[in-house]
């Protein structure tokens, strides 16, 4: 997929739910603010989401930690029109820089100035919206610094839920083109057996989600 025919697969899903994203996602992208409440950024960090969405995350990481600066990656032009809005109602435009561009793609300084990489990578139910995930995943990790972090919360092995729950589950996920990447905690362990860093996994109720940390070896 060419990146016009991703932003505009992306600028077709979201045009008019990024009206009411953030109203109706609460009641099923869990573990969110668990993910926020955890990084524990240095201070001075610069702190990148990718996949950014509305600005929800990153309005709430800037508030809860008001020495970092903030940037977000989304591929898709009518979310970050909330995006902005959000981050200027909230009074954090001037902390919060946003670009369009695929998560694939990222590239600290050609697209936000960073030369040095970013303290903490965040990559929140966004793996699985992404044809090229892997790509993705490696892209954030290329863009973090040694001894930052890339921080993910995403759903699980959906599967292996309850079949009343994990079928419909599924199968209202792909109205929405959202396919699980239960494979992402197996990279990650993959990475860290080739001596990339060191991975830290958790389950959210129980295969329905995990969080993940992965800090860039030295």
């Amino acid at each position: 997929m060419s990146a016009v025919d991703a932003t505009l697969r992306m600028d077709r899903i979201y045009r008019r739910q990024r009206h009411f994203y953030d109203l109706t996602r609460k009641y099923f992208l869990f573990g969110r603010d668990a993910l926020i409440d955890r990084l524990e950024p240095p201070s001075g960090a610069l702190v990148c989401e990718v996949g950014c969405g509305t600005a929800r995350n990153l309005v709430r990481i800037a508030r809860r930690y008001p020495w970092a600066r903030l940037y977000g990656l989304d591929a898709s032009g009518e979310m970050l029109k909330t995006a902005e809005a959000k981050a200027a109602r909230a009074g954090l435009a001037n902390r919060i820089a946003l670009r369009q561009g695929l998560a694939e793609q990222l590239d600290a300084r050609a697209m936000f100035g960073v030369a040095r990489g970013f303290d903490v990578v965040v990559l929140s139910y966004v793996l699985s919206m992404v044809p090229d995930w892997s790509g993705a995943l490696k892209a954030a990790l290329a863009a973090v610094r040694p001894g930052g972090a890339v921080e993910i919360v995403d759903f699980g092995d959906i599967g292996r839920l309850p079949a009343g729950l994990g079928r419909p589950l599924g199968a209202w996920l792909q109205k929405f083109e959202v396919t699980p990447r239960p494979e992402v905690p197996g990279m990650l362990r993959a990475f860290e057996r080739a001596g990339r860093g060191r991975a830290e996994l958790r389950d959210v109720l129980g295969d329905y989600a995990f969080l993940a940390r992965f800090v860039r070896a030295d």
